[in-house]
């Protein structure tokens, strides 16, 4: 099922032009009412593969199927009206050649909609960013911490210190130059994000990096306050809408039980009132 055109969102190519300009603002979304919320505010929405965790329970991404990212695609495209579409390629659908990338990237930008697609990897990652971009699939890079390679990288630990900085910045002009229009940078030191965001000539979208990124994304069942079994140092939280939620919970609960709910104005009488 093919998602609606969106006449008004920025292309790829628009999130590259502003490249030093004023800051680029993205977040995470997975379903329509969340979508809708951001789209005035956000220049790209990402269905991050983060939804394993924060919405299905899972303990890392690596579960998360296509399946499962087309179906979150397809609802945050019916939310999206102004804001760009991004969805992530999931662990597994890409990493085994270009043409297997190829192949799965294409189906997702034909059943969601979206503009791109996002893919972990740098160096190693080059020559299938290069064969998508050459198909006309745009690809948004992301380095740093890749969390589908927690168990390569020894868990969510910051990259790029000391001798890791040189590794990182190949990292960064190998999937600008494959043709990415712009890279995530993942939980780096500050200095390093900076050097980065300077050296290359692709937006920087930074999480756990720098302020001086060209942009930012954040998960929102982050910053929202609606996930709450682990707190990042990145994460600023803007609202606590889980401890809200928990205490309506509560109060509802104790309500019924007290058959103080419904009320009699929430129940329907014998008669239609009158006109």
């Amino acid at each position: 099922m093919s998602a609606t055109a969106r006449k008004s969102a920025p292309l790829p190519d628009d999130i590259r032009a502003m490249k030093g300009g004023t800051p680029i603002v993205s977040l995470t979304a997975y379903t329509t009412p969340m979508a809708q919320l951001m789209d005035a505010h956000c220049d790209f929405v990402l269905v991050g593969d983060s939804v394993g965790m924060v919405l299905h329970g899972m303990q890392n991404t690596l579960a998360v199927t296509m399946e499962m990212m087309i179906m979150h695609g397809q609802a945050v495209a019916r939310g999206l009206k102004s804001a760009m579409l991004v969805v992530d390629m999931p662990f597994g659908s890409y990493e085994e050649s270009p043409a297997q990338a190829f192949r799965n990237a294409s189906r997702m930008m034909a059943e969601t909609g979206c503009a791109a697609v996002k893919l972990e990897g740098g160096v190693h990652m080059a020559e299938t960013i290069a064969f998508l971009v050459a198909r006309g699939v745009p690809v948004m890079a992301h380095i740093g911490l890749t969390p589908q390679s927690i168990n390569t990288l020894g868990g969510y630990k910051v990259q790029g210190r000391d001798a890791g900085a040189g590794q990182v910045l190949r990292d960064a002009r190998a999937v600008a130059d494959a043709g990415a229009f712009s890279v995530v940078l993942e939980k780096l030191p500050a200095s390093l994000s900076d050097e980065i965001t300077e050296e290359i000539a692709i937006p920087t979208i930074g999480i756990g990096a720098s302020a001086g990124c060209d942009g930012q994304v954040l998960v929102h069942y982050d910053m929202l306050g609606l996930f709450t079994a682990f707190k990042p140092k990145f994460v600023k939280r803007y609202a606590n809408l889980g401890e809200d939620a928990e205490k309506a919970i509560a109060a509802y609960a104790e309500e019924v039980r007290a058959r103080a709910f419904p009320a009699e104005e929430h129940m329907f009488a014998d008669k239609a009132p009158e006109k």
